[in-house]
């Protein structure tokens, strides 16, 4: 299987095809006609009328590491070229169609595994795997009529690099109690896109109380971060970046977050940003302790905080919510993953208890601490919840997604100002809170639906 960056442009009418194994190129016996069809759409079967199942690809999607299968990611066949992606934040909804007019599509599921139906029986089909801005194009070089044609798990992975494909563009600030910057690693993507804000990759750190600079040698960045407040200090700033992941600092440090920062980041995340904030990142969202002027008044009423709260426990065990839209499919994902052995079940290490309840009419409440199940008993937490942006529009007109966590997340990983990155990460196998979240990762970097 070979990939490409370009995408095939398709004939526009039904003259000088290539033709696929089935040598009339998917006209003829039970095919369609060329008075009915342009382009691509000339070489779909009906299969069914040779009583034959219908031409299909078939594969799994991978994150970029190639071994964590992911779910919800559309693969399709384009009409025509679907073009460069755009740099920067946008308000990117569900409705909106897939770019390049998809003749055939469907999407990944809780296995990551996909099967897409009527796809044209020719040479040089263009696929499209895609969520968010992540962005595979590759082209299949032979698909043959009313059979399937199973794809490798290379052609399917997600890109490391933009060698291999699109990514969205992605800040980091690092912070001593979490280490969300090793986690990149792990998922897969590559060193050379892992850079300061003024270099050239994908990936950017920012100083926030961990991790101050790159490491010699370090396949991507060279030098110094800039220092997180250059980050979260305007929108102009966040609306370069498509994802924003803010790791936990060891506490809310208000003296870095002025109010002029807390209105930015709730105002990057009403143009369509993403953002994943850890432990004591609910400032941005529950506002500095004991000073009410010190926040963000809509945000405030999302969740209920308790932060003198005891978060002395080494594990604890937390449930998954099914009643959330996505709750069963994530709850079967992470027992395919191997995340849960028991289902809705997920032990996570360093869990907090900041989070004591959400506002179910306002947000989502993905994973939680079950007083009746906790160790020790009488334990309350929201771990992870998700919310939608703009808070004061209806739901089916938001466009950015806010997800809170509260546990530290990276397993196994430090960061810490005098260990330069990436000397704190480690590279162990991902542990059943980096499996979760890294689900939650590339659903943030998916559409926003007309719920939360």
């Amino acid at each position: 299987m070979r990939t490409i960056l370009a995408i095939v442009v398709v004939s526009l009418g039904c003259a000088n095809h290539h033709h696929g194994a089935g040598g009339d190129g998917g006209l003829g016996d039970g095919g369609l006609t060329s008075d009915a069809c342009v382009g691509l759409r000339c070489y779909q079967v009906d299969c069914a009328a040779k009583n034959q199942p219908t031409t299909s690809l078939s594969g799994t999607v991978f994150a970029p590491n190639g071994t964590l299968p992911l779910y919800g990611v559309n693969v399709y066949v384009p009409a025509g070229d679907p073009g460069p992606l755009a740099d920067g934040v946008q308000c990117d909804r569900c409705n909106a169609a897939l770019a390049g007019d998809p003749i055939a599509q469907t999407k990944t599921d809780e296995a990551g595994h996909f099967s897409l139906p009527n796809v044209p029986a020719t040479s040089d089909v263009p696929i499209v795997i895609q969520v968010g801005k992540w962005r595979k194009r590759l082209t299949v070089p032979n698909v043959a009529a009313c059979q399937d044609t199973a794809l490798t798990p290379t052609d399917t992975r997600l890109p490391k690099d933009h060698t291999e494909g699109d990514l969205p563009k992605i800040a980091i600030t690092t912070g001593n109690s979490d280490a969300l910057e090793c986690l990149v690693r792990k998922i897969g993507i590559a060193d050379s896109e892992i850079t300061t804000d003024s270099q050239s990759g994908r990936v950017h750190l920012f100083y926030g109380n961990g991790a101050a600079q790159f490491a010699p040698g370090f396949a991507g960045g060279t030098g110094a971060f800039s220092n997180a407040t250059s980050l979260w200090g305007t929108v102009a700033k966040l609306s370069q970046y498509d994802v924003a992941l803010f790791s936990c600092e060891g506490g809310q440090v208000p003296g870095t977050k002025p109010q002029s920062s807390m209105q930015a980041v709730h105002d990057y995340a009403g143009l369509g940003g993403r953002i994943f904030m850890s432990h004591w990142h609910n400032i941005w969202i529950g506002g500095e302790s004991g000073v009410p002027s010190h926040g963000l008044a809509d945000w405030e009423s999302i969740a209920t905080w308790a932060y003198g709260a005891a978060q002395d426990e080494a594990s604890q065990l937390t449930v998954v919510d099914e009643t959330a839209p996505k709750g069963m499919s994530f709850a079967t994902w992470l027992m395919n993953v191997g995340a849960s052995t028991v289902r809705d079940h997920v032990t996570v290490n360093e869990p907090r208890y900041t989070c004591q309840a959400n506002d179910p009419m306002k947000s989502e409440r993905w994973v939680y601490v079950d007083p009746a199940l906790s160790t020790p008993a009488g334990k309350v937490s929201v771990q992870d919840l998700l919310f939608t942006t703009p808070q004061d529009v209806p739901p089916e007109d938001r466009c950015g997604k806010v997800v809170f966590s509260d546990m530290h997340v990276s397993s196994g990983s430090t960061s810490a100002a005098g260990t330069p990155y990436p000397g704190g990460c480690s590279m162990t196998p991902l542990s059943a809170q980096e499996k979760a979240l890294a689900f939650i990762f590339f659903d943030i970097s998916s559409c926003v639906g007309s719920i939360f």
